[in-house]
């Protein structure tokens, strides 16, 4: 599917203008709502707001919920009032969930005005556990029948509906509270006459509504079934979590813990607007400069000994960091878009350009800080402006590189998750101790 989706993303960026709408329509016939919001994902800001008005609007609820949160939040923002609340008109619960957090409120108020009394409920059950909590995106598609109900039941119901993922049929008492669960393949062999009760599994495996998404996921997999039903304190039943869904929570556990690594999330957008990925990323760089700092005061504790000039390698620390942790997020955000299918040749320039306006932007922001820390530490303006423009310089070839190294790595089938920061870190370095010694020769030695 990789493949498949980055030949697409080539066909949509070399096509003409005009040509550009058929190839989406194509796209639009042979792919899923997922596949169609990864798509969506993998273009600029522009394309994807036009790409946009070609989805059907029977399938723009599916989309976006498939969509991550910042990519899905520019659409959003797009949209005019009365379009956003056509497109929420009817929504289930379980979608509502999930786009509530890219929503203003009043349009919340005004989607759960349209529901039934059902989907409401459901909504305000689900809203009131957290987001790393199971119990906030259970799924309300299961077979639920009474205590007393017998093999005769399940059959008719089961003829009448069977959502995907379905190998078990859930008993409960009056009040709702569960009391088992039992296999479809008992439920075809025994006779019509037989209560459910006495096929229900032996000590059935439940999930607390309050379990951890990642313990969900664990008791899921080892479950050997397709879903587990939901219960809340009351040992009422909620709902179910499906292999899909957990299968879903687990990749983007992953994907979360990898760009973590970089002070991002898995919620990044590959074109969100410089500014706000400059503000993400700015964060981060920030917490590294105090590391870099200290390591340069410890080195600096023999100051007194020194000449002047010798204050650079003082310094150097805080080039070759700065630059690495600005690379190491560019390369781990593109390793994950050549992981997913969304980066092509089509679209690698304007990603290109994109990040390395996102380098110059914190490249500017954090020179100017280092090089007046630097320039009142040493009582020297000089020694804060040569720092400050290897900053720069280092950053914003930094951003470059994390964006072509993995790509050049991808192409010659080397795992760039594996080997790309070795040469980003080998990059950096040598680029920053360059520029940084290059500059303190020019203008700090007479």
């Amino acid at each position: 599917m990789n493949e498949e989706m980055s030949h697409l993303v080539e066909r949509l960026n070399i096509a003409e203008k005009d040509d550009q709408k058929a190839v989406f329509e194509e796209a639009i016939e042979e792919l899923e709502s997922t596949e169609l919001a990864l798509l969506l994902e993998s273009l600029p800001l522009q394309e994807r707001l036009q790409r946009w008005e070609q989805v059907p609007q029977e399938d723009r609820v599916d989309v976006l919920v498939a969509m991550r949160s910042q990519p899905r939040a520019t659409i959003i923002e797009s949209l005019e009032e009365t379009e956003l609340q056509a497109l929420l008109s009817g929504l289930h619960a379980e979608d509502l969930i999930e786009l509530a957090e890219s929503l203003p409120e009043y349009v919340v108020d005004n989607a759960l005005s349209g529901m039934d009394a059902d989907q409401r409920k459901h909504y305000q059950l689900s809203s009131q556990y957290d987001e790393d909590q199971i119990g906030r995106y259970v799924d309300h598609e299961l077979i639920i029948l009474p205590r007393s109900a017998r093999v005769r039941d399940a059959l008719r119901r089961i003829q009448n509906e069977l959502p995907d993922y379905t190998d078990c049929i859930y008993l409960i008492q009056r009040n709702g509270s569960y009391v088992g669960t039992v296999p479809l393949h008992k439920i075809y062999l025994a006779p019509p006459q037989a209560t459910l009760v006495s096929l229900s599994i032996k000590d059935p495996v439940t999930l607390s509504a309050e379990s951890y998404l990642s313990d969900a996921t664990e008791k899921m997999e080892h479950s050997g079934l397709s879903a587990l039903p939901v219960v809340d304190s009351n040992n009422l039943l909620l709902g179910r979590l499906t292999l899909r869904l957990a299968l879903e929570i687990t990749r983007e556990e992953y994907e979360s813990q990898l760009m973590a690594t970089a002070g991002l999330n898995e919620d990044e957008d590959l074109f969100a607007p410089v500014f706000r990925s400059s503000k993400r990323r700015a964060t981060w760089l920030g917490i590294n400069l105090l590391t870099a700092f200290l390591a340069s005061w410890t080195i600096g504790l023999y100051e007194g000994t020194l000449q002047e000039v010798v204050a650079l390698a003082v310094l150097m620390p805080i080039v070759a960091s700065m630059g690495g942790i600005a690379g190491s997020q560019t390369l781990t955000l593109i390793i994950r878009g050549i992981a997913l299918g969304q980066i092509a040749k089509g679209n690698m320039i304007p990603l290109l350009i994109k990040e390395v306006r996102v380098g110059a932007v914190n490249g500017v922001l954090w020179a100017l800080v280092i090089g007046i820390i630097a320039a009142i530490w040493f009582s020297s303006f000089g020694i804060g402006f040569v720092i400050a423009t290897a900053i720069v310089i280092n950053i914003i070839a930094a951003a470059f590189s994390g964006v072509i190294i993995p790509i050049v790595l991808d192409k010659f089938e080397i795992d760039p998750a594996l080997s790309g920061s070795v040469i980003l870190t080998t990059v950096t370095d040598v680029v920053g101790f360059v520029a940084f010694l290059a500059l303190g020769s020019a203008f700090l030695i007479n």
